[in-house]
């Protein structure tokens, strides 16, 4: 999906989307730097969008891994399929639903989630039952990446991950974005 169509449907879909732009390699490389893709078997992504993420983790992702991307948005789901990777399974559902999703393709736990999913634009009770089912789908010492443009959610990621959240900022996207990187 070029540019001008991610505007299109990030106008059209703000809410879903949260952006008019796409991430930025740098923020999409600065997402996956901080996952240890030796050792993952199950990746999940949470609102991957027009795939700038899904396409940097799967340059990395080895042999033995799975990424399954949750996408609801009609035109961005439609986008992730003309991406043919073996090992990307994407899934039209809302990341509410993480822990049956992973039950229905034979796995019990995630072993790192990325969201892109825009939180502050999600009605409370639906972000923090996202955030929550996340962490409960998480084996002990995974990781959850999410990016945000401002701090609004730093409160709540320590308090679901028990204070275990750092901060980092890429300013090399537009606009500048801060990326949570929160350990279970």
């Amino acid at each position: 999906m070029d540019r001008l169509k991610f505007f299109r449907e990030a106008i059209r879909d703000i809410k879903t989307s949260g952006t008019i732009f796409p991430s930025s390699r740098f923020l999409s490389r600065r997402i996956v730097n901080n996952i240890d893709f030796s050792s993952v078997k199950v990746i999940v992504e949470f609102g991957p969008g027009n795939g700038i993420i899904t396409k940097e983790i799967l340059k990395r992702i080895q042999p033995h891994t799975k990424l399954i991307a949750f996408e609801i948005n009609d035109k961005f789901f439609q986008s992730l399929e003309k991406i043919k990777h073996s090992q990307l399974i994407i899934e039209k559902v809302s990341a509410e639903d993480v822990s049956s999703v992973l039950k229905k393709h034979g796995y019990d736990k995630a072993d790192c989630i990325i969201s892109s999913l825009p939180l502050t634009n999600i009605p409370t009770e639906i972000s923090d039952k996202i955030l929550d089912n996340a962490y409960d789908a998480m084996l002990d010492n995974s990781l959850f990446v999410q990016y945000q443009y401002s701090l609004t959610y730093y409160k709540k990621l320590k308090e679901v991950f028990n204070d275990n959240v750092r901060l980092s900022f890429e300013a090399f996207n537009i606009p500048p974005a801060f990326v949570y990187i929160a350990q279970k």
